[in-house]
């Protein structure tokens, strides 16, 4: 009986190191990615930052149209790995290049359709964040150059979802790498006028982020074409598979519900922010670019735990993935933790990263303490949602959480705040930001239930 009990025990000792190993081979590259994604963001405020707090505000604004962009790529790239993942743990990698092939063609419409209204109406995008005359010209500027890398993206984001899928995380970190540090050094060349390069300003952010893109999707081609166990070929995006078809929108639907309706939702509290001034817009830019850096890690474990879990439910591992779960859960708390008291901590460096108004410059310490509280709980529905509940195919609970949290109760009353109750744009603020706590314990129960594990792979001759 000791025996049996002491090999359990050491068999769940190794199960553990294995599972942590192979989440830091995963999350560590991840993590890089994000980080450097943060850092260009950060070199964007602190270069724009000397050509003014309008150019500051306006990027800022700006940056939602991609930022609602980007939340269906995320949905389509969702679909990808919930299921391309689940085939990669079932060794189906036919199945992984058809599913490649419906993603991408979606994708490709959704980038279309931001790029052509970016560059041809730039104005009318703007004109929804704010009613700010210079705000709308400097954003519109900004928003006709980089329509074109919205388009990219498309392509790029499918990709690297596929390799992520079948654990080449290392490869989009390198992609990604060359492409953000591309961009920061177009950054300075094209806003500051650097080798003889034309003095841009915000257009230069704008042109030096398409050309970025540009290299981006030519390696990601690349280095997709090189995997030996994929053949993805133009002649994946012409396969006909109606079942998987079929899964695809069943499980990428609610998953870009829940991304469109979570970043409608913010893009609404900008909404109500711009029309509360631009002094908050500018401190919420900067507060912004330190809450990035500090949900690096615990993002990147949601993100990257969806991989493991998923392949291993497609394996048929069911118990082994309620473990790896649970420790996903629980490492993804105290990153949120370690990432909340970073955020306090760095204080200091928010009051020298730029210079704002004296009353921009009032409300950075309460933006950055209510961020701070904010990123707990983001870590903990993160999880939940984008990583334990999609690693099972779980994607429309998401979608129907978010839209009750943030439709029915964070954004009616955001707008009461702001409008009715007129209250000062700090309150405002903080209850916009109330919404990760008003749903994390349904989250939680809905975890417990263990109704999220579910194999979503089928059998193909």
């Amino acid at each position: 009986m000791l025996a049996f009990i002491m090999e359990k025990t050491f068999d769940e000792q190794k199960e553990r190191r294995s599972f942590y190993k192979s989440l830091f081979t995963i999350v560590a590259p991840i993590a890089l990615q994000n980080l450097l994604g943060a850092a260009v963001g950060s070199a964007d405020v602190i270069m724009l930052g000397y050509v003014g707090q309008t150019a500051i505000a306006a990027s800022s604004l700006a940056n939602y149209v991609q930022m609602v962009m980007f939340l269906f790529y995320i949905g389509l790239s969702s679909g990808v790995v919930m299921l391309a993942a689940q085939y990669w743990g079932k060794g189906d990698t036919h199945s992984i290049e058809t599913i490649f092939g419906i993603g991408t063609k979606l994708s490709a419409l959704v980038g279309a359709a931001f790029g052509l209204a970016a560059i041809f109406a730039p104005r009318v995008l703007m004109k929804i964040f704010t009613n700010d005359e210079a705000l709308i010209d400097a954003g519109a500027q900004y928003l006709h150059i980089v329509g074109v890398s919205y388009f990219l993206l498309s392509f790029s984001q499918i990709i690297q979802a596929t390799l992520k899928s079948v654990e080449r995380t290392k490869d989009v970190t390198i992609i990604t790498t060359a492409a953000l540090l591309l961009n920061i050094f177009g950054n300075a060349v094209f806003i500051f006028g650097l080798f003889g390069a034309p003095k841009m300003g915000i257009r230069g952010v704008a042109l030096a982020t398409t050309l970025a893109r540009i290299i981006e999707l030519a390696l990601s081609v690349f280095v997709i074409s090189r995997v030996r166990e994929l053949k993805i070929k133009p002649e994946c995006l012409f396969r006909k598979n109606l079942v998987l078809l079929r899964d695809f929108v069943k499980y990428s639907l609610p998953a870009i519900g829940n991304e469109v309706v979570w970043g409608a939702g913010f893009a609404t509290y900008a909404v109500i922010m711009g029309h509360l001034g631009a002094d908050l817009v500018a401190a919420n830019s900067l507060v912004n670019v330190l809450r990035n850096l500090a949900t690096i890690v615990c993002f990147g474990m949601a993100y990257g735990g969806a991989i493991l879990v998923g392949k291993q439910i497609g394996a048929g591992q069911y118990e082994q993935a309620r473990r790896s779960a649970s420790r996903l859960v629980k490492s993804t708390f105290f990153a949120g933790l370690v990432g909340a008291a970073a955020l306090v901590v760095s204080q200091p460096l928010l009051f020298k990263m730029a210079t704002l108004t004296e009353e921009a410059t009032k409300m950075l310490t309460p933006l950055l303490y209510i961020n701070a509280f904010s990123v707990v709980g983001a870590a903990i529905n993160t999880v939940f949602v984008c990583g334990v509940f999609r690693s099972g195919g779980d994607a429309k609970y998401g979608f129907i959480m978010d839209t009750i949290a943030m439709w029915a109760v964070s954004v009616p009353l955001g707008m009461v705040a702001a409008f009715v109750l007129k209250l000062p744009p700090v309150l405002v603020y903080l209850v916009l930001y109330l919404d990760e706590f008003e749903k994390m314990p349904v989250n939680i129960f809905h975890y417990k239930s263990g109704k999220w594990l579910k194999n979503i792979t089928r059998e193909f001759d």
